[in-house]
Order: C-alpha cells, then structure tokens, then sequence
C-alpha cells in the first residue's frame, strides 16, 4: 500500500537533473553503441505499433507495442522492427543525467527493462498519445513537442517502477515502493546535507531503529549511512567538476570541512581505480 501524500520522485528528479532528446528510427532500425560519454545515460526505446527484437549482450527478447524499453546507453543494443512499413513508430529517448545522483540511479538498469504500454498509468498514456498525434500528423514545432513527450515518458517510467516494483528484489524502486523506506529516502534525497543519523531516519520511517536498519538494507542493498554518504559524495564530487573548491563543494554536501571531503574523495578514486 503506498502514502499518496508522500512524493516520492521530486526530489529524485531534482538529483538526476534528466534532459531528454528524442529521435525516430531510420528503416525501423535502432542501435547504441559503447560510449564513455554514456556512462550517465539511459536509453529509452519507444515502440508505437508493430512487433520488435531487442538484442543485449547476445540475448534476445521479443516486444509487442506498445511498448517502452529502458536501457543504458553505455550497454550495447539492437532493437528491430520486424515489420518496417511506417518505420517512423520506432522511437528512442536519450536521457541525458546530468544530476548527482545519476550513478546510483543507473546502478537500477543493470538489466533493461520493459514496459507494457497498453493499460498503464495517466502520464505514460498521455505521452504515448502525444506523440501518435505527431506522429500521425506532423506540425510546425515537433522536435520540441516531441522531447516534452520524452520528459513525460520518463516521469512516467519512474512512476510504474515506483508502483511496479521487482518481486522479492531490491533496490531504489523497492525502496521507494516501501511506504517506511520510502519516507527515509526522500528525506534523505530533499536534504542530503542534513545530519541524518540512524534515529533520526528510523524515526522519519516511523520505526525502531533495529528494525529500520534491518529492513533498509534488505530493501536497499546496503545500510542508511552507507547510503546518504554515497548521495554526499555525489554532490561534492559534482561540485568540484563545476569548478567549486573543496570548501564550498564540502558545504552543499554537508561534510564537516574540506578535509572530511578530500578524503573522501581520495578514498573513493582508490576504491575505483581497484575496480
């Protein structure tokens, strides 16, 4: 059962900081490549009518508009059209991460994902109406029209992983899909900068904190502390890209000085460079 008055996807949306651009296929007919640019991408691949193969790391899998496929752009894919008389109802998003916390996110889509489109949610059917509009009937402005439709399809994917999370699985869906969890993590994604401690997150998912720590790693695959450090971190390491000193990027991050960050930092280039 989930809190209608708790929004859970705001202050995520903010995080990920999405600019999504959208292009139709060419003789029904779409590919991504292997691209580090793509590191902090996802791929969304929209098909409006017709049957379509998708192709991932050798594997196969058949789809049936309508129907929305989300995929890293970093990981390389084929979807074809089986039928490529109106190729033009092949269409993909490239949605661009360019927030904090787009790292965590991705780690979501180790795997793609596949929406069936026929009895979904309000947003992911205006959208879906929208561009079969344009599409049916091209007017002056369409490349704008049609990227306002991919931002929606993308609100709209959230939504349904939100309110569709993976059976016995874990993660940032299941989580927010958790109405306690979920309590927890928009605090801690509206003010990552705040001292959150055990308590007091246990205390915003209305738990004991044994039992929030317990069920929060379950959900999440690692403890809460671990996890808001991995949110500051992003955020400081943001910081020092837009050219911000460590003083400043330590602030916005909520670390107690510069040198807490430096070493963080530090920290965080070995552990990668082991990888």
């Amino acid at each position: 059962m989930t809190d209608s008055k708790l929004d859970r996807l705001s202050a995520l949306l903010e995080g990920l900081a999405p600019v999504v651009t959208m292009r139709l296929s060419q003789q029904g007919r779409l590919e991504g490549a292997l691209r580090p640019e793509n590191d902090s991408a996802l791929q969304l691949l929209f098909l409006t009518r017709g049957l379509a193969e998708l192709e991932v790391g050798g594997a196969s899998e058949r789809i049936e508009a309508p129907a929305l496929v989300a995929v890293r752009a970093c990981q390389p894919f084929v979807l074809h059209q089986f039928s490529s008389d109106d190729p033009h109802r092949l269409i993909a998003a490239h949605v661009q991460l360019t927030g904090p916390v787009a790292t965590l996110f991705l780690e979501e889509f180790d795997q793609p994902r596949t929406v069936c489109l026929a009895h979904e949610e309000p947003a992911l059917r205006l959208a879906v109406a929208m561009i079969e509009s344009e599409l049916n009937a091209p007017r002056c402005g369409q490349p704008a029209l049609l990227n306002r439709a991919g931002d929606i399809l993308f609100i709209g994917l959230l939504r349904h992983l939100v309110a569709n999370p993976v059976v016995q699985g874990a993660g940032l869906f299941n989580g927010l899909a958790d109405p306690r969890i979920a309590r927890a993590l928009v605090a801690m994604h509206q003010r990552p900068s705040f001292g959150w401690d055990l308590e007091l997150l246990a205390q915003e998912a209305g738990m004991s904190r044994t039992a929030f720590a317990t069920k929060f790693h379950e959900t999440m695959r690692r403890p809460p502390g671990k996890y808001l450090a991995a949110i500051r971190l992003a955020i400081a390491q943001r910081a020092v890209d837009l050219g911000k000193g460590l003083k400043e990027a330590a602030r916005v991050a909520g670390y107690e000085n510069s040198s807490a960050l430096s070493r963080a930092l530090t920290k965080a280039r070995l552990q990668s460079a082991l990888n």
